[in-house]
Order: structure tokens, then sequence, then C-alpha cells
């Protein structure tokens, strides 16, 4: 009954084919066979990659090494998305080669930042202790 607001999971297969990309696309920035100029493909980290339910559409989470330049990695990456899904077709062996959208991800800040957060209510707990 109080199950119907839930979002319906990501199925098996959905996460198969995600790690299966992932795992791809990983090797190909690392030995740089996608030849995508202006940018060393050797320093861009892929964290997570999301397919659709038709798994014809995967949203590609990167970050480049140090977090540096983010938004300029992506916006890159997106313009030069056709190398990259020409050559994750040469390694991939799958009905449909999912079309690739890159996304910067920001969970690594988001975690510094929850981080921070807690540290702070521990420091505001123990000065509330030495007070009362």
């Amino acid at each position: 009954m109080g199950n119907q607001n839930i979002q319906k999971a990501f199925s098996q297969r959905q996460l198969r084919v995600g790690e299966l990309v992932k795992q791809n696309l990983g090797q190909l920035f690392i030995r740089n066979e996608a030849k995508i100029p202006s940018i060393n493909s050797k320093l861009i980290t892929v964290t997570e990659v999301r397919m659709t339910p038709d798994l014809k559409t995967a949203r590609v989470y990167v970050i480049p090494l140090g977090g540096i330049d983010t938004k300029e990695t992506v916006k890159i990456l997106t313009e030069y998305s056709h190398l990259v899904r020409k050559a994750l077709s040469k390694r991939l062996d799958i009905k449909f080669l999912p079309k690739l959208t890159f996304v910067e991800d920001n969970s690594f800040e988001y975690a510094e930042k929850i981080e921070k957060i807690i540290k702070k209510n521990k420091e505001y707990d123990k000065e509330k202790k030495r007070y009362n």
C-alpha cells in the first residue's frame, strides 16, 4: 500500500550493462583510445554509469583527477562523445550501443560537505557537554 511512491529500482540487467560500460569506458580512457583532442583522458575517472530501462542511453558520471575543471571536461566529452562511442563499439558486443550522456559527478563534494557538517555537530556536542 505505502510503496506506491517509491521509485522502481534499477533492474539487474541495467546494473550489469551499466557496470560493463563503466569498466570499458575506464579502460578506454586509460589507454586514450578515443583520441579526444584537447584533453588527457588518462586523468578522467568514470565513477558510475546508469542505464535507461531500454538500455539505449547511458548516463556516464565522470570526474577529472583532482576535480579540477569538471564542467569543462564534461563539455569536451559531450562534444566528442561520438569518438568515445566509436571506440566503445570496438570493445562491446551488445545489441544496442548506448547513446552516452556525460554528467559531472558531485558525489565527492557532497560527501565532503556532509563530513564537515558531522564534524561541526560533534564539536557543538562537546561544547554543550562541557558547559552542562
